[in-house]
């Protein structure tokens, strides 16, 4: 009996891009360069110094316009973390959990709008934390009725309500809202989500798998990589509660369910060693989790989820191809001038602006993440095209026309 070979269609509906020892060191110093490097340490440390420990009812700090990186107001018991003002390019602050020696930020503030890093913006606590100005009002609040403000030997900044006479837990933690940072130990719930710097990326976690996503439109994520359990001796269990991730002090992300043994772990460089410094995990602008441990001096690479360049959602932007075995790139096509073609500028092809477009064909192309993307079939290519044609949001169309054959990139673009 004659098989009959059916075209998948991956339609795509956002801008593609496409796969094809010191005291030896002390003693060879002049005295101007021991002078310099003493009063640099020593700034620093008078820096944090004037941070509190302690915050309680009342408090209230503004930015100070001699500060050029971050403004220390609240450390540690170790020294080693405060939460701060970090200035954001020259003018603007956000309120941010600073690792101190290198000026990292580990946490941040959910902030739609960023403050001026100048009077009348304050951070103040009344039982709230708060971040306002008297032209602008609140731009950040964490809506509490606490006591005092604290922060962890851990990183985590904690409000508390009551007295210091008992153990008393937090009502509200910077851990249970991070940003795009996950820190040593810190749990990571199904609840919660890593969201790049640039908003364009996130990390979520599913039912047993850890999934990251990006925003191409602002109607639907796309997820680029997906990583489920795959310890054979320990899998989830439906039905018992959801998964938990959390970066172990032995080197690796383990993600839990019930109990103290992990269901997967993903081992860091440094797996099973000692290491002098907190370790950090991040989303970055690019998409890829990265894992890192303090050295004393530097933050170390220690981790990539996403080892291949090309393997990104977007490693060479609109339009671009990325060469797999080096990961540059270059155009999917090119003008009379020798640039490449631009990318429209909007996802509706149904408005006036967009309505002129010309169809472009490439061959052997590949789409770095097309397992995790829907599809639906139809009985040719032309249909497939067609089907493209007249939905408004398809920016272009991979199709595959059976096992081993070849693939077919198809898209829309500026006549």
């Amino acid at each position: 009996m004659a098989r009959t070979l059916r075209t998948l269609c991956f339609f795509i509906t956002s801008q593609p891009s496409l796969h094809s020892s010191m005291r030896r060191l002390l003693c060879s110093l002049t005295p101007q360069l021991l002078c310099l490097a003493a009063y640099l340490l020593f700034s620093a440390t008078s820096c944090a110094a004037d941070a509190q420990d302690l915050l309680l009812r009342g408090f209230a700090a503004e930015p100070d316009p001699s500060v050029t990186s971050f403004q220390p107001l609240l450390t540690d018991p170790t020294n080693n973390f405060s939460l701060s003002f970090l200035r954001v390019g020259k003018t603007q602050l956000a309120l941010a959990v600073v690792h101190i020696a290198s000026g990292e930020p580990l946490w941040q503030a959910d902030m739609p709008l960023l403050p001026r890093w100048s009077s009348p913006t304050q951070l103040s606590f009344n039982g709230s934390l708060i971040v306002s100005d008297s032209h602008s009002g609140v731009f950040w609040s964490t809506k509490t009725d606490g006591d005092r403000v604290l922060l962890s030997n851990s990183s985590n900044l904690q409000i508390i309500k009551g007295d210091d006479g008992g153990v008393l837990s937090p009502i509200w933690q910077s851990f249970d809202f991070p940003s795009d940072t996950l820190v040593e130990n810190q749990i990571f719930t199904s609840a919660m989500a890593l969201v790049s710097s640039n908003g364009l990326y996130t990390m979520r976690l599913g039912s047993d798998f850890i999934g990251f996503y990006a925003r191409f439109n602002p109607d639907k994520d796309q997820m680029y990589y997906k990583h489920r359990a795959l310890q054979a001796k320990a899998d989830v269990v439906e039905g018992q509660g959801p998964i938990y991730i959390r970066i172990s002090s032995d080197g690796y992300l383990g993600m839990y369910q019930n109990g103290l043994i992990p269901v997967d772990i993903q081992s860091f460089n440094s797996y099973q060693r000692s290491v002098p410094g907190i370790r950090r995990m991040r989303i970055g602008p690019d998409g890829n989790l990265k894992g890192y441990y303090w050295s004393g001096s530097e933050w170390v690479s220690d981790y990539v989820a996403i080892s291949e360049t090309c393997d990104l959602p977007s490693a060479c932007g609109p339009y671009g191809l990325c060469r797999p075995d080096d990961g540059s790139c270059s155009c999917l096509e090119t003008n009379r001038a020798g640039e490449c073609s631009r990318a429209l500028q909007s996802g509706d092809f149904c408005k006036a602006q967009n309505s002129k477009f010309r169809v472009l064909r490439k061959a052997g192309v590949e789409l770095p993440y097309k397992e995790l993307m829907g599809y639906v079939k139809t009985a040719s290519l032309e249909k497939c095209e067609m089907a493209c044609a007249t939905n408004c949001s398809c920016w272009g169309l991979y199709t595959v026309t059976g096992p081993g054959s070849a693939t077919t990139w198809t898209t829309r673009s500026k006549p």
